[in-house]
């Protein structure tokens, strides 16, 4: 039997490469703004994300389940650098006829780069916060296949928004997941150049979703 909940997929925007954001980023020692983003800027972000989602601060693994990725979400992303760009990053660093212009680690490159983020984050979360008040953990913890399910769909829908750790939280008012990854995007100059972007608008809310 079919049940209808309330569907919502948060996506990051770009108040942080605003003109205004850039100059409040000149006055903070991390280089960075706060502003409201579902982007990650740097690896220091990157790194608070990993003890967030996958609960590093408080050691409670057991109210999440890992259903993309491992435990250890910075080497998560840069492994899918490597996977995504070490062969554009050869062919890029061929053409240089200086080395100074070369590019050693791709991920160090772009971690270091205010215009760029280093890669993004997505939240999907079904069901209300009066839908989830009276259900029990064992309920609850159906979601981990219904988000498998979720997982698979956006990778079909959203080919080029390639995954790196996705996880579901438990310990809050509903059971929600967290996916993060890098847009990728392919243009072509002289050669093949593969970048990390930024996607917007793929979702923006959708809602009455059929799920069981």
């Amino acid at each position: 039997m079919n049940e209808m909940l309330a569907y919502s997929i948060h996506l990051g925007n770009d108040k942080n490469k605003t003109k205004k954001a850039k100059e409040i980023a000149k006055t903070n020692q991390s280089n960075t703004t706060s502003f409201s983003n579902n982007s990650i800027q740097n690896l220091a972000q990157l790194s608070k994300a990993n003890n967030h989602n996958l609960r590093k601060y408080d050691n409670k693994t057991e109210l999440i389940s890992i259903i993309y990725g491992t435990n250890n979400l910075v080497n998560d992303v840069q492994n899918l650098y490597l996977q995504e760009f070490e062969n554009a990053r050869i062919e890029y660093n061929n053409k240089q006829t200086r080395e100074d212009r070369k590019i050693q680690n791709y991920f160090e490159h772009i971690s270091k780069n205010s215009n760029r983020d280093l890669c993004c984050e997505l939240i999907i979360e079904l069901g209300d916060m009066n839908f989830w008040q009276d259900k029990t953990q064992e309920y609850c913890y159906k979601m981990v296949q219904v988000y498998k399910e979720q997982l698979q769909d956006f990778v079909t829908i959203v080919p080029q928004f390639k995954i790196a750790n996705a996880v579901i939280h438990f310990d809050e008012t509903s059971p929600h997941l967290h996916i993060i990854g890098i847009p990728i995007k392919e243009r072509i100059q002289k050669w093949n150049e593969k970048t990390s972007s930024k996607i917007t608008n793929i979702y923006k809310r959708i809602s009455n979703k059929n799920t069981r």
